[in-house]
Order: C-alpha cells, then sequence, then structure tokens
C-alpha cells in the first residue's frame, strides 16, 4: 500500500509562488506515475497535471499550463508542483495521487493512491 504525504500549501498572494510536494512512504514510488489534483469549494475535483514514473513525460490542465511544473526525484520519493503566477481561480485543496498505470491522463479515476490534500488560498 502506498502512502501519499502533501505539503508545502498556504497563504499566497495573487502572482505569487508556492511549491508543493507529494512524499512516498515506499521507495518503489518510481513504479507510479503520479498525478496532482484540486478541489476547489463546491466543484468537482479536477486533474491539474501528472509525471510518468521516471519523469520524462508530463502533461498540464489547460488552466496552469506555462504557469505550474511538475517534477520528481524517485531517490528521494518525492514530487513537487512548482506553482507561479497564481491566481484566486487556482485556491482549493490539492492532493496527489498515484497509479501503476504507464500513461495515465488527468482523470481522478485512473489513481488509485491519493493523500490527505493540502489547502492553497491565493487572495489578497
Amino acid at each position: 500500500q502506498l502512502q501519499l504525504v502533501e505539503s508545502g500549501g498556504g497563504l499566497v498572494q495573487p502572482g505569487g509562488s508556492l511549491r508543493l510536494s507529494c512524499a512516498a512512504s515506499s521507495n518503489l514510488m518510481s513504479d507510479y506515475a503520479v498525478g496532482w489534483f484540486r478541489q476547489a469549494p463546491g466543484k468537482e475535483r479536477e486533474g491539474v497535471s501528472y509525471i510518468n514514473y521516471s519523469g520524462n513525460s508530463t502533461n498540464y490542465a489547460d488552466s496552469v499550463k506555462g504557469r505550474f511544473t511538475i517534477s520528481r526525484d524517485n531517490v528521494k520519493n518525492m514530487v513537487y508542483l512548482q506553482m507561479n503566477s497564481l491566481i484566486p481561480e487556482d485556491t482549493g485543496i490539492y492532493y496527489c495521487a498515484a497509479t501503476r498505470l504507464v500513461r495515465p491522463g488527468l482523470g481522478r479515476y485512473e489513481y488509485d493512491f491519493w493523500g490527505q490534500g493540502t489547502q492553497v488560498t491565493v487572495s489578497s
């Protein structure tokens, strides 16, 4: 069973940056693709970005392209989401999730293991 723990959320002003981290309990994290999702109050959970097991393939939702960057360090069993030029619409709870699918998309039902989430609030 893979356990994931997110960190790095907080309150930031519009235009600011945050880096989210996702730590895995297992040194087998390199076997999994990892995605970041977010859920705003009253809205469905949506896919933000994913990275494949080796880190050489990534994808982003149109709403975050050019502002967010996903990366991973399989030695440290970590996945990161660098978020720049944040806007109020980025506010929500951010979750990392893992799947054994080789080429997952941004659909939440493709992912088997989930963290508890970290709150990101973009507000002046």
